[in-house]
């Protein structure tokens, strides 16, 4: 298969210089030292305390974030069960323009390795050369030139090929892939040896 190319307080503290405090000597009697004003406790730190209402407040937020954390994983769940992916399930731990290496590649992303699924993404205007009877293309995260060559990310891209018999028509809108998804570790590098994908499919089906 061919390569497609294309293409980083401190915190001035202010001091301040402590009152002298000058006692008058008489030869007999010391006139007492006049005492500083300072500002009392309950008066600096009244601005820093939090009112039970604001307490309350942040506390249903952190519930309501919560919650709404809750459903979003299971609701993906589901949707895996089905047989639904996302590229986030397709992440792992690298940087872009990084070397990549097998060990990267977690047990979740390890376990999608030859399974039929269903993802939905965009076919990457820049991976094709004609409008209709396209057989093979990249699928991509967003339809931003981003997601795909130098700079990108590898879980952001899948080279897709269609089963035998089987063509599409290009389109700017998103598609939903099913096909079955493996791991290529060997096929997807650039001259030098850098990797520009590492997740292939073979589709049966866009919509």
């Amino acid at each position: 298969m061919h390569a497609f190319t294309r293409p980083s307080h401190p915190i001035l503290r202010l001091l301040t210089a402590s009152s002298l405090a000058f006692v008058l000597l008489a030869p007999s009697i010391a006139l007492p030292q006049e005492p500083k004003a300072s500002k009392s406790e309950g008066e600096s730190s009244e601005s820093a305390q939090t009112t039970p209402e604001e307490k309350l407040a942040a506390e249903q937020k952190d519930r309501e974030a919560a919650r709404k954390e809750l459903q979003e994983r299971k609701a993906r769940e589901a949707a895996r069960a089905r047989g639904e992916y996302t590229f986030d399930d397709l992440k792992f731990d690298i940087e872009r323009d990084a070397p990549f290496a097998p060990s990267m590649l977690n047990k979740s992303v390890l376990d999608l390795n030859k399974k039929t699924i269903r993802i939905r993404g965009y076919i990457l205007p820049t991976s094709v050369f004609q409008q209709k009877g396209i057989k093979q293309f990249v699928l991509v995260r967003d339809n931003q030139e981003c997601c795909f060559g130098p700079g990108a990310l590898l879980y952001d891209c899948i080279i897709v090929e269609m089963d035998e018999g089987k063509m599409i028509d290009f389109t700017t809108r998103p598609v939903s892939v099913k096909g079955k998804i493996e791991i290529d570790t060997e096929s997807y590098r650039y001259p030098d040896g850098k990797h520009f994908a590492i997740f292939k499919m073979k589709a049966t089906e866009l919509k």
